[in-house]
């Protein structure tokens, strides 16, 4: 936020995510108070459900929405270099690279070109070595990651996700 002089950061989990068959195994609610835990304590970060009940998570999709609800907002997408070099197998990525422009965060080992036409801002002071996927298999050996904050932690293990015998899940929507 700083680096860029941002006055907030949208957190938006997917809802469906359409490079994934079916449903996640992790529930929206479940992903969305993980989110929220994450944010707290953060002036300016923001858990956001605007893809809930979405039946596939387009990005396009959600940048319409957020462009109908916030008309006078700069809208910037932060995402990471892997995700970004794979951009144009986004469905209508020419809408998306059009309609935003682009906070690229560097991620080591992940290089990218820049279609036409995108709008770029690099971010290179971050270089984070962390991937969802190697935090979810370090979750499932029941190790604590030490990029997920302890409340994630704490809400992952109360409710058993991501592989780690626990107590029966309640329904995160109430919790």
């Amino acid at each position: 936020m700083a680096h860029f002089d941002l006055n907030e950061v949208l957190f938006v989990p997917n809802a469906v995510p359409p490079h994934k068959s079916g449903v996640t195994a992790t529930p929206f609610g479940a992903r969305y108070r993980m989110v929220e835990l994450a944010c707290a304590g953060e002036p300016g970060f923001v858990a956001s459900r605007i893809e809930e009940g979405t039946l596939r998570s387009y990005s396009i999709h959600t940048i319409e929405k957020l462009r109908a609800a916030r008309p006078s907002d700069e809208l910037l997408f932060l995402i990471g270099a892997d995700a970004f070099a794979e951009i144009q197998t986004w469905f209508r990525w020419q809408d998306v690279i059009a309609a935003v422009e682009f906070i690229v965060v560097t991620r080591p080992g992940h290089e990218y070109t820049v279609p036409q036409g995108a709008r770029v801002r690099r971010l290179d002071t971050l270089a984070l070595p962390v991937s969802s996927s190697d935090i979810r298999e370090a979750l499932a050996r029941g190790e604590e990651p030490p990029t997920v904050p302890p409340p994630v932690i704490a809400y992952i293990r109360e409710h058993g996700l991501y592989g780690k015998p626990g107590p029966a899940p309640r329904n995160p929507r109430t919790s």
